[in-house]
């Protein structure tokens, strides 16, 4: 059976590559448009890859780093030799597939504004095959490296299953890492020339969006790249592969027996040819209102859902027996959660539900009406969320038998994280489309076409703005489950060091020891949050400096007869954004080692537990206040309340500007955090069992 499951899942995720191969292919053969398109996307294309190219330079030297550490901890027999290397390769795999993305993204904006001057579908079909490379790409590279390391591990260094799902699970720790140096990076990168080109430009000088006039407009398009593409496949990566690798791990705990790893491979792997049936589905009509276009989104992926939901159900059967076929039901409660919280995040994001409709009626009394009515949207979205992915957990603990064995239940929960991945590929696809689409209304008003192709790629942004804020929600709710279930892997991982199984002995609340550690964990997401946004700050203040000068000194650029110097808000991006990533990454790696080295095992359960909670309720906030205020931005410029230029859409463009670090830098990077936080502390369980204080 060994073989044959490495098997599939090897031709699943070379499925995977062949399909976003040849949408690439078919999305690069369509025309880019004019001479001045051609320019700008190759503009755009340049900056973000130079963006890239240095922000890998300075993430290789902290893997070098990693690497050296986990080696000497591997001569000192705490890990396994298989370890470092794993780190390295889980790191390798989460920054290519954000590159690919990224590649493709910057290769799609000019042909998706040249494919709008034919129709609103032509250029939907153009943006979401974009879409589709990244997320085909993700999985199939995410299945590949599980693949390979399954082989290499089992069949060339003949390790037992335990041995072989403790070493998967550090390539998980590589691949967050990875993750969060992208998200944070990426994130402060594009709200700082998103920051500096809105409040300059619209605010203050009250010039349209993506004029070219505006020295930070091509620094804002290249940020769209760096930051919600491969940002985002990087950190996407790193969720599908930690949710697979955690269930296997539990399964093995639970049943000791190969076929408890094969079930979450395989319903990955079938989850694939899902997706890309789901992505035939995907296609509109001339003319189509915002609910139009997010049904034809939400056919495919219901499609992909619906049939996973029917596949799922002989595959449990055969691979667990009759007698576990209740676990089905663990898979269903995530894929269903999944369901539910994109559909929560739209009503509260969308401008097509009256949140946002509200939201942006409140601009009719200035500035601080909308914000206070944008973080009030933020809170109140918590509740849904967390009530489903409660519900959820308990669904998926009891059917799998957590009454009679706590194990069996905990394998339910990280099999609900698995379900609610499963379609990732199209699921994805919905939601790398909107930076594309952003780009290409960029584009299109920096080219001046036709004002009927602005406003087609504006509705497919506006539409990518909600399936983004979508595409979050679904990601920090896989990511609360991921983390119960990485806790779990971590409480097992101690029991299974000589003298570990004494040091979680007392997990309840009473013990002083597990209550400091959730205080702690409790805070890190706001601390994190805090260096984050106080970065995205720092790096905007810069950009707003940088284009009042050129305001100021460059003769004739408001009349048009000039051009910005838009290269040198590139490289202010660039360089700040690099800078300020590196201390709330630092942070997410070092507080597990400290705390486990003062508090002992029991502190770090109590962090793992605070930072999940906190981190859970501070992500969804955030990044639903954040798509809250750009749809009512966006309504705003539809023509109501005064429409574009008007005092209203002004108090608008603030509410957004505060809303961006909120959606694009701090919140998605909280799931982030919250899944290396417990990832680091596997890989330095030995460590902490054998020197810590308490």
């Amino acid at each position: 059976m060994e073989k044959t499951l490495v098997i599939l899942t090897f031709a699943c995720s070379v499925i995977a590559l062949l399909f976003a191969f040849i949408t690439a292919r078919r999305v690069t053969k369509s025309p880019e448009g004019t001479d001045l398109m051609k320019k700008i996307s190759l503009s755009i294309r340049k900056g973000a890859n130079a963006y890239l190219k240095r922000q890998y330079k300075i993430v290789s030297i902290f893997f070098l780093i990693m690497f050296v550490i986990l080696g000497i901890m591997a001569i000192l027999n705490l890990l396994t030799p298989y370890v470092p290397f794993a780190f390295i390769t889980g790191g390798f795999f989460s920054a290519l597939s954000g590159f690919i993305g990224m590649k493709i993204a910057t290769l799609s904006n000019a042909r998706t504004a040249n494919a709008c001057r034919e129709g609103l579908n032509k250029g939907l079909r153009v943006a979401f095959s974009a879409g589709s490379v990244m997320g085909f790409t993700v999985v199939g590279l995410g299945l590949l490296d599980i693949s390979i390391w399954f082989f290499l591990l089992k069949f060339i260094f003949k390790l037992e299953n335990e041995a072989i799902t403790s070493a998967i699970l550090t390539f998980g720790m590589g691949a967050s890492s990875m993750a969060l140096f992208a998200r944070v990076g990426g994130g402060i990168f594009t709200k700082a020339a998103d920051v500096g080109a809105d409040l300059v430009g619209k605010v203050e000088a009250g010039i349209p969006e993506d004029d070219p006039r505006n020295p930070a407009v091509i620094a804002d398009n290249v940020g769209d790249n760096v930051g919600d593409v491969a940002g985002m496949g990087a950190d996407l990566y790193e969720s599908y592969v930690g949710s697979i690798i955690s269930a296997c791990a539990l399964g093995v705990a639970a049943f000791h027996d190969i076929k408890a790893m094969a079930l979450p491979l395989m319903i990955s792997a079938i989850g694939v040819i899902c997706s890309i049936l789901g992505t035939f589905f995907v296609r509109t009509r001339e003319g189509a209102t915002q609910k139009q276009l997010l049904r034809a989104l939400s056919y495919g992926t219901n499609f992909s859902a619906i049939l996973i939901a029917i596949v799922s159900f002989p595959l449990v059967y055969y691979i667990l027996g009759s007698d576990n076929w209740a676990v089905y039901f663990a898979i269903l409660a995530g894929l269903i959660s999944g369901v539910l919280i994109g559909q929560s995040t739209e009503y509260f994001t969308s401008d097509s539900y009256k949140p946002t409709k509200n939201l942006a009626a409140t601009s009719e009394t200035g500035t601080a009406t909308i914000i206070i009515g944008g973080l009030s949207v933020g809170m109140l979205s918590t509740l849904v969320p967390i009530i489903i992915i409660s519900v959820c957990v308990l669904v998926a603990y009891f059917v799998s038998g957590g009454a009679s064995s706590a194990s069996m239940g905990l394998y339910g929960i990280a099999l609900a994280a698995v379900g609610m991945l499963s379609t990732l590929g199209i699921t994805l696809s919905t939601d790398a489309y909107g930076p594309v689409a952003d780009n290409a209304g960029g584009i299109a008003e920096m080219s001046g076409l036709e004002p009927e192709v602005r406003q087609r790629t504006d509705a497919l942004d506006s539409l990518g703005n909600t399936t983004a804020a979508t595409g979050k929600g679904f990601a920090i709710g896989s990511a609360a489950l991921t983390a119960l279930a990485l806790m779990a892997s971590y409480i097992d991982k101690i029991k299974s060091i000589e003298g570990g199984a004494e040091k979680v002995a007392d997990l309840s609340i009473n013990n002083p020891t597990v209550l400091t550690g959730l205080f702690i964990g409790a805070c890190l997401p706001f601390v994190f949050a805090a260096l984050t946004m106080n970065s995205v700050g720092r790096a905007a203040q810069s950009v707003v400096k940088e284009v009042r000068r050129q305001f100021r000194e460059i003769k004739g650029l408001m009349d048009g007869k000039a051009e910005a110097d838009y290269a040198s808000c590139v490289d202010l991006c660039t360089k700040s954004s690099l800078r300020e990533m590196i201390l709330p990454t630092i942070i997410a790696i070092v507080v597990p080692v400290i705390v486990g080295l003062v508090l002992g095992c029991t502190g770090v359960v109590g962090m793992l537990a605070g930072a999940t909670v906190s981190g859970f309720l501070l992500a969804v906030f955030m990044s639903n206040s954040g798509g809250a205020w750009d749809n009512a931005k966006k309504y705003i410029e539809s023509g109501v309340h005064g429409g574009k230029g008007s005092e209203n859409h002004k108090a608008a463009v603030v509410g957004d500007t505060v809303g961006d670090p909120f959606k694009d830098t701090s919140g998605p990077s909280i799931n982030i955090l919250i899944k290396l936080l417990s990832m680091v502390s596997i890989v330095f369980a030995a460590l902490v069992v054998s020197v810590s204080i308490l």
